[in-house]
């Protein structure tokens, strides 16, 4: 029996009132001048000034400079800021963009060349061998997960092709989970966010990868979100709705490290060609991948039916979360947003090309992507 590594490592401090938690334990560790990295709409909004107001006794800067799919230039950019400030730590402030980019900004403080230089599949990788600055992450929506995770996704500046940083080095020294700081995301926001987030927690357990914590992860994750997705998009200061939808977020990026599926493949080519929100992408995608999988492992949708409390069985699963989607504003598919018959053939190169649908449960050829595009259209 071949040997699997496990690991579950970031700390959280998760509920109501934990941003105020951070300047108590950045003093703590001996960090006094953070820089802020956030994104251009939240950096404008009562919500980071509200943040800010905890943050006595640190000297603070903020970069706002994340906005759409976070590219390379963003996170120059950042480091950039960062040296100017002579920061010694970074706070993630935002959804999966700006803690994307919070997250690889000190590489390239303490590293020499490129963000691109450090992606994982570059022909020549360059290791991460200097410390890097220290990081803690406070997340504003509940969709990527990325506060808990151990890669970040940056985009080529001119193609937007999608890149990945993979270190446990860019982990958060600790996450302050704050389901307050949720309150003010529009519906629209809160129904795309919270679909990635379903995605990612139904995506790794159909995973065939062998990870059985992250399929008990992914099961409960679902189970969690499922329930809270509508009341979150319909009471947005729902305490327990939105803490909810931060923890089933959390649980599916911890969830991913047993790798996701063609559902991504498609969201990451759609970002890439269509600059479609991430969560949105997903959410215009998973019914109809998911019904393509259905007959290569019906007991999984069964299960999936189960926690979800979905009468009649897996095959009843994408039927209701097809209705899920409906009920929290996400209607239409690929051509009501914009995506064309033009689109398509760089829309099926990219996502054949994407390694996510390596651990799809059926394989996917370019042939079978085209065919799932123009079926969501």
């Amino acid at each position: 029996m071949s040997i699997t590594n496990f690991a579950f490592p970031t700390p959280i401090r998760f509920g109501a009132g934990a941003r105020k938690l951070v300047a108590a334990h950045l003093l703590e560790v001996g960090c006094k001048r953070p820089l802020i990295v956030t994104d251009r709409a939240l950096g404008a909004l009562p919500v980071l000034a509200e943040f800010q107001t905890h943050l006595g006794g640190l000297d603070v800067a903020v970069f706002a400079g994340v906005f759409g799919n976070p590219t390379c230039s963003q996170v120059m950019d950042g480091a950039a800021a960062y040296k100017a400030h002579g920061a010694d730590c970074v706070i993630g402030f935002g959804g999966g963009a700006a803690l994307d980019v919070a997250k690889v900004v000190g590489i390239v403080t303490t590293h020499p060349g490129d963000i691109l230089e450090y992606v994982w599949d570059h022909p020549q990788v360059r290791p991460i061998v200097q410390e890097l600055p220290y990081f803690v992450a406070l997340p504003t929506t509940s969709g990527t997960g990325s506060e808990v995770g151990r890669s970040s996704v940056v985009s080529e500046n001119d193609t937007h092709l999608k890149r990945v940083v993979f270190s446990p080095k860019i982990l958060a020294k600790v996450v302050f989970a704050d389901p307050e700081l949720t309150f003010g995301l529009p519906a629209a926001v809160t129904a795309a966010t919270g679909m990635d987030a379903l995605t990612h927690n139904i995506e790794s357990y159909l995973s065939p990868a062998y990870h059985p914590l992250c399929d008990g992860i992914a099961l409960e994750g679902t189970r969690i979100a499922a329930a809270a997705l509508l009341t979150a998009v319909q009471q947005p200061t729902n305490l327990q709705a939105r803490s909810d939808m931060m923890m089933a977020s959390m649980m599916g990026a911890i969830a991913f490290q047993k790798d996701l599926g063609a559902v991504h493949s498609c969201a990451h080519a759609l970002g890439a060609v269509c600059d479609l929100h991430h969560g949105l992408a997903n959410a215009l995608m998973i019914d109809t991948v998911l019904a393509w999988n259905l007959a290569a492992v019906p007991a999984k949708f069964d299960e999936l039916a189960h926690v979800c409390q979905v009468a009649g069985g897996g095959a009843a699963f994408v039927p209701w979360l097809k209705a899920l989607k409906a009920s929290v504003g996400i209607t239409g598919g690929l051509a009501a947003h914009g995506v064309t018959p033009a689109h398509l053939p760089r829309l099926v190169a990219i996502a054949t090309a994407d390694i996510c649908h390596q651990t799809n449960p059926r394989s996917c050829t370019a042939a079978d992507f085209e065919a799932l595009f123009k079926a969501a259209m």
